[in-house]
C-alpha cells in the first residue's frame, strides 16, 4: 500500500526495541550496531536484513512459536529463532544459509498444508504476512495432505470454509466446519484462517490488558477462542480495540470494511477526535473513501493502540443524518428551510448585527468547541473579540476542567498537567482519583495496566467500583469508595497523615517550595478535624483504609495522581485540585519521569480550548484581559481594540437572555442543551434569544432553538492541530475534502467577513502563524515543526525549542510551589427525606461525550440507551427488578429511564451516563457549581427513585418539541 503522508518508516521491526549499551555484531557479514537486549531479528531489520516471521512483530514480546526466522549463530548448535534469541557482542550470525532456506520452506509447507489457498478471493488479499511469508521463502508447492479440520479436500485441491463444497463435501455435512464468527460490528473471525501465531491472544494480554483470548484445543484443532464455548466475540469480554484484528497476519481477524471495499492504497495520518488521549492513525483509503483507521505506531500519545472509538467508530462522518447544506428560519416554530451559503452567512450576518444596534454590543456572544481544532477554536474567539467587540465567549471546557486551569495555575503557575503519558512507564504508586480511564481514556488505561502488571500499585478514589479495582491481573491495592462531594475531606485526610506522620520529603519542600507558606499549610492541615477518623463520617472511608493509602503513596517511590471530571465537576472542583496539587509537592512527585499531577481530559482538544482563549476572561494563553500589554499584543495583531472587561460565561449567557439583555449566540461543534446542566433553564434562556447559530455535523439538541444552521466539517475533512491532555500538539490532516464544502475554520471566516471583518487566511498553518506570534508558549509552534518531529508538547519556545515533555523540572513555572489552604465546605446539594439518594454520572467505553457521534455508528449494540445503575439494597426497599423502568427525581427535574442493579455503586448512590439525548440526565441536575470557575457540580445531585411506567411528561414534550423543530424543506 503506498502512503500518501508517513514520515516516518512504518515497518515491521519483529520485536519491540530496547534500551542498553551498544552491542556491535556482523549479521550477513554487515557489522550491526544495536543496544544490548535487542533481538538478532530486530538487529537485522536495522540493518535492512528482512528475515521471515509469522509469529513476530514489534508491538509484543517475542513468543517464537513459529520457527520461521530460524537462523544460524557460529559457536551455537542448532537454528535459533531469532525473536527470541538476544544479540551478544560478536556474535556471527548468517541469517540465509541453505540449512535455514530449508527449514524455513518446510516450515510454510505445514503452514499451508492446515490454510485455504482461496487467496485471491481472500479479504487479505495484497495483506497477508502469510501469502508474503510463502513468497519470501520460495514455496511452490505443498507435499502434504490438506487437514480436514476447517475444511475438506476436494476436486481441485484445498478450499475456503466459505466454500459450498467444503461445507457440504461429497454430498454430506462437514462436522469439522466452524462458521465464521461475525457477531461483532466491526470485524470477524474466520477459524479456518488461523495459523495459531498467537500474535492476537498476546496484542490482547500485552498491549490491551483484557486477557478476553486464548487458544483452545491441541495439535490441528488449536484455534483462538473469545471466553467460553458457548461465547462468540460480541458476547466475550472483547473490547474492540482492535489490536487483535491489527496483530493478526492472515484473514483470520479482518475488518469487515476491508471484506466489503477492498485493501486501501493510500494513508493519511492524522489524530482521532474523541477523547483527550490524542491517539495518532493513519486513515488508509481507496481513492476519497475511508476504509479503516489503523492506529499508527509512532504516534507518541498512543505508541500504535487504540480503542473502539478511535479505531472503528467513525462512520458517523458520513451518516444519512449528517446535514450538508446550510439552513435557516424566522422562528424555532418554523420548519428549517435549505439555502445557498451566500444567503446563510448574510442572514446570520445581518440579524447579528440587528441585534447589537437594537441591544448593544455585548448583547451577543460565542461558545467555541473542545472538539474542533485549535485553529478553528482561536477564529471563534477572536469572533468574538475583534468582531463582536466583547469578551463573551465560553467553551464547555468550562463545565468540565476549568477548575484545572484554577487548581494548577494557582499552585504551580500553569493550566496544564506535568508529565507526559510514557512517564507512566516509571512510575511506583499511581492514584487515580475521580476518573475511570478504562472507559473515558481507554488507550492510556491499557500502559496504565501494563505497569500495575509489571508491579507498581494502585490506589482508587472512586465512589464507585470501577474496573481498574479489580480486573484481569489487576487489582488495586486501595479503594477509597467515598461519598459523592467529599473529594476534599478525603484528600486532606490524606495530607494530614502524610505531615503528621512525617512522611513529606522536607529537602524537595525547601527547595522548591515557599518554606513559610508550607508551615502554615502544616497549622492547617495538622488539625484533627482533618484526620482519617475525625471524616470517615463524612466520606465513608475507614480511617485505617486511608491511612494505608496515604503510606503507599507517599513512601512507595515515585508517585503519579491521574484524575478526572469526578475531581472538577464539584462545588469544590479548583480546591480538590489544589488539595491534589499539594499532595504531590508534599512527596516531592514533581519534575521528574513517574510522578506528577496528570488531567486526563474529556474531549480531544479541551486542553487546546482553554489555551486559544476561550474563556471570557483570559486571552490566548491564559493572559488576564485587564493587562493591558497582553491587550496591546492582541491590538498590534488584530488591529482593533480589546474590550479590558470580562465578558460572559454559558450560565450568565443563559441568565442574560432571560432577562432580555443576551440575544444572539454562534455556537460551533457544542451541544449546550444536552451536555450542560439543569436543561430546562438551558432551554429558557436559548428561547429567549432571537439568532443562535448552529455550527455542527447535526441537528443536535441546541438545534433546536437555532434560526441558522451551518454545517460543519468532520475530523477527517479538514487540516489544523489538537492538544491533547499532555499538551501534545498533534497535527489534523485532510483526508478528504470537506463534505458540506467548507472546514470549519472557512466557515467561521466567512462568517466574520460577512460581518465586515476583512479576514484572509487560506490554511491553517496561516492561523497557527498568529497563534505563536500572540502566545509565548506556543511560540516555537509551526506546521513545519510538527511535520518534522510528529508532535511537540508546549510551551514550545525559545528557551524549549523541540517542547516540553515534562514540566517544572528545576522549578516550578510561578517560581516556588504554593501550598494551599484547602478548608472543606459542605455543597448546598443536600440529601433529605424527599430525596435521599446522591446521584453521579460518567462515561462508558463504547459512547461519548453526548453520543451525536457514537450513536450514530454500531457501537449502540453495546449501550443503546443509558441506565441507572442502583444498588441491591436501595432497590429491594424500592421494589424494583432489573430493567425495570425507574423515575429519577431531583430538585430540578425528572425523567424516566431503566434500571441495572449492580453492587459497583454503594448504598445510597445512584450512577447513570448522560449519552443520550432521550434521557436528558441533566433535567435532573442542579445549577450549583464550582465557587472559582463555576464548573457545575455535576457528580452529586440529591435524588429519588421510584418505580415508573414510562417516559415523563417532560420527555413526551420535549420529543414533541424537537420532531417539530427539525422539519426540513429542501431548496427549490
Amino acid at each position: 500500500m503506498k502512503d500518501f503522508i508517513i514520515p516516518w518508516n512504518d515497518a515491521d521491526m519483529g520485536t519491540p526495541a530496547r534500551q542498553g549499551a551498544p552491542v556491535t555484531l556482523s549479521i550477513d557479514g554487515f557489522a550491526v550496531t544495536v543496544p544490548e537486549g535487542t533481538s538478532v531479528m530486530r538487529a537485522a531489520a536495522e540493518a535492512g536484513i528482512s528475515v521471515p516471521k509469522l509469529c513476530a512483530t514489534d508491538s509484543v514480546e517475542a513468543f517464537g512459536s513459529c520457527r520461521l526466522c530460524v537462523v544460524e549463530i557460529e559457536g551455537r548448535r542448532g537454528t535459533p529463532a531469532s525473536c527470541t534469541t538476544p544479540v551478544a557482542e560478536g556474535m556471527v550470525v548468517n541469517t540465509q544459509s541453505s540449512k535455514v532456506r530449508k527449514i524455513r520452506k518446510g516450515v510454510m509447507e505445514l503452514y499451508i498444508s492446515d490454510h485455504p489457498l482461496d487467496c485471491l478471493t481472500c479479504s487479505a488479499n495484497g495483506d497477508c504476512e502469510l501469502q508474503d511469508m510463502a513468497g519470501a521463502v520460495g514455496l511452490r508447492g505443498m507435499r502434504y495432505e490438506s487437514g480436514e479440520n476447517h475444511y475438506a479436500p476436494s476436486l481441485a485441491g484445498m478450499l475456503s470454509k466459505g466454500d459450498r463444497r467444503a461445507r457440504q463435501p461429497e454430498g454430506e455435512a462437514n462436522p469439522h466446519y466452524i462458521p465464521v464468527d461475525d457477531s461483532n460490528p466491526y470485524f470477524t473471525y474466520d477459524p479456518s484462517k488461523c495459523i495459531v501465531c498467537s500474535r492476537c491472544v498476546r496484542a490482547c494480554e500485552e498491549v490491551q490488558g483484557t486477557f478476553a483470548l486464548t487458544i483452545e484445543g491441541r495439535g490441528f484443532d488449536s484455534r483462538v477462542s473469545a471466553g467460553g464455548p458457548l461465547d462468540n466475540f460480541l458476547a466475550s469480554d472483547c473490547v474492540s480495540c482492535g489490536a487483535c484484528v491489527q496483530a493478526c497476519p492472515t484473514a483470520t481477524l479482518q475488518e469487515k470494511s476491508v471484506a466489503e471495499m477492498g485493501t486501501p492504497d493510500r494513508s493519511v495520518v492524522t489524530t482521532c477526535a474523541y477523547c483527550g488521549v490524542g491517539c495518532s492513525f493513519k486513515a488508509e483509503l481507496q481513492g476519497d473513501e475511508l476504509v479503516r483507521m489503523v492506529p499508527w505506531k509512532h504516534g507518541k500519545a498512543n505508541r500504535g493502540h487504540s480503542c473502539v472509538k478511535g479505531r472503528f467508530a467513525y462512520g458517523y462522518t458520513s451518516h444519512k443524518d449528517r446535514i450538508l447544506n446550510p439552513m435557516i428560519r424566522d422562528s424555532v416554530n418554523d420548519p428549517w428551510q435549505e439555502v445557498s451559503w451566500e444567503e446563510a452567512l448574510s442572514f446570520a450576518a445581518k440579524r447579528m448585527r440587528g441585534l447589537q444596534e437594537k441591544y448593544g454590543q455585548k448583547s451577543i456572544g460565542v461558545i467555541t468547541s473542545s472538539r474542533c481544532t485549535n485553529e478553528e477554536t482561536f477564529l471563534v474567539q477572536k469572533l468574538a473579540r475583534a468582531v463582536f467587540g466583547n469578551n463573551n465567549t465560553d467553551t464547555c471546557a468550562r463545565v468540565c476542567h476549568s477548575p484545572t486551569g484554577y487548581g494548577l495555575g494557582q499552585t504551580y503557575g500553569t493550566s496544564a498537567g506535568t508529565q507526559d503519558f510514557d512517564s507512566v512507564e516509571q512510575t511506583d504508586v499511581v492514584v487515580v482519583i475521580g476518573a475511570n480511564p478504562t472507559d473515558g481514556h481507554p488507550v492510556f488505561a491499557s500502559r496504565l495496566k501494563k505497569r500495575l502488571r509489571a508491579g507498581a500499585k494502585l490506589i482508587v478514589i472512586d465512589p464507585r467500583r470501577i474496573d481498574l479495582v479489580k480486573s484481569a491481573h489487576i487489582q488495586a491495592a486501595h479503594h477509597l469508595p467515598l461519598k459523592p462531594g467529599t473529594n476534599v475531606a478525603v484528600v486532606s485526610a490524606l495530607a494530614h497523615v502524610i505531615v503528621t506522620e512525617k512522611l513529606y520529603d522536607e529537602a524537595f519542600i525547601r527547595s522548591r517550595c515557599d518554606w513559610e507558606e508550607f508551615a502554615e499549610y502544616v497549622d492547617f492541615i495538622s488539625a484533627e478535624r482533618h484526620s482519617p477518623e475525625a471524616t470517615e463520617a463524612l466520606t465513608g472511608v475507614p480511617a485505617e483504609t486511608l491511612r494505608a493509602a496515604a503510606r503507599t503513596y507517599a513512601g512507595g517511590g515515585n508517585g503519579a495522581i491521574y484524575y478526572g471530571l469526578g475531581v472538577t465537576e464539584h462545588s469544590q472542583g479548583s480546591t480538590t485540585v489544589m488539595g491534589i496539587a499539594n499532595l504531590a509537592m508534599l512527596t516531592g512527585n514533581v519534575g521528574r519521569p513517574g510522578v506528577g499531577v496528570n488531567p486526563l481530559r474529556g474531549q480531544n482538544n479541551v486542553q487546546g480550548s482553554c489555551d486559544m482563549g476561550s474563556f471570557p476572561h483570559e486571552l490566548p494563553g491564559y493572559r488576564h484581559v485587564k493587562g493591558a500589554e497582553v491587550r496591546d499584543v492582541f491590538k498590534q495583531a488584530w488591529g482593533v481594540e480589546i474590550d479590558p472587561e470580562p465578558g460572559l460565561r454559558i450560565p450568565n449567557m443563559l441568565d442574560a437572555a432571560v432577562d432580555g439583555t443576551f440575544k444572539g449566540l454562534y455556537c460551533q461543534g457544542e451541544d449546550i442543551l444536552q451536555s450542560d446542566p439543569d436543561t430546562k433553564h438551558v432551554v429558557a434562556g436559548l428561547a429567549a434569544m432571537e439568532c443562535v447559530i448552529v455550527h455542527d455535523l447535526f441537528l443536535n439538541e441546541t438545534a433546536n432553538y437555532a434560526h441558522v444552521f451551518l454545517p460543519g466539517s468532520s475530523f477527517l475533512e479538514k487540516d489544523g492541530t489538537f492538544t491533547n491532555a499532555e499538551r501534545r500538539i498533534n497535527r489534523v490532516r485532510e483526508v478528504m475534502k470537506p463534505r458540506n464544502g467548507y472546514a470549519d475554520w472557512e466557515v467561521t471566516q466567512l462568517l466574520a467577513n460577512a460581518m465586515g471583518a476583512g479576514w484572509h487566511y487560506t490554511h491553517p498553518a496561516q492561523i497557527m502563524e498568529e497563534i505563536a506570534a500572540t502566545t509565548p508558549s506556543f511560540a516555537g509552534v509551526d506546521y513545519a515543526l510538527l511535520e518534522e518531529k510528529g508532535s511537540v508538547q508546549w510551551p514550545c519556545n525559545e528557551a524549549n525549542p523541540d517542547g516540553t515533555p515534562l514540566m517544572h523540572v528545576d522549578g516550578f513555572v510561578r517560581g516556588k510551589g504554593r501550598f494551599m489552604i484547602t478548608e472543606y465546605v459542605a455543597t448546598d446539594e443536600k440529601t433529605g427525606p424527599r430525596f435521599p439518594l446522591l446521584l453521579t454520572t460518567g462515561r462508558i467505553l463504547s459512547q461519548y461525550n453526548v453520543g451525536a457521534q457514537t450513536r450514530r455508528t454500531a457501537n449502540s449494540v453495546w449501550h443503546e440507551a443509558d441506565v441507572l445503575e442502583v444498588h441491591p439494597h436501595d432497590a429491594e426497599n424500592r421494589g424494583l427488578k432489573d430493567g425495570d423502568w425507574v423515575k429519577l427525581a431531583s430538585r430540578s427535574g425528572e425523567t424516566t429511564l431503566r434500571v441495572k442493579i449492580t453492587d459497583r455503586v454503594s448504598p445510597g448512590v445512584v450512577y447513570t451516563t448522560f449519552h443520550h439525548p432521550d434521557t436528558q440526565a441533566n433535567v435532573i441536575t442542579t445549577d450549583f457549581s464550582d465557587w472559582a470557575t463555576n464548573c457545575p457540580e455535576y457528580k452529586v445531585t440529591a435524588v429519588q427513585v421510584s418505580p415508573s411506567n414510562g417516559p415523563t411528561d417532560w420527555q413526551e414534550d420535549y420529543a414533541a418539541q424537537a420532531a417539530r423543530s427539525r422539519r426540513i424543506e429542501a431548496a427549490e
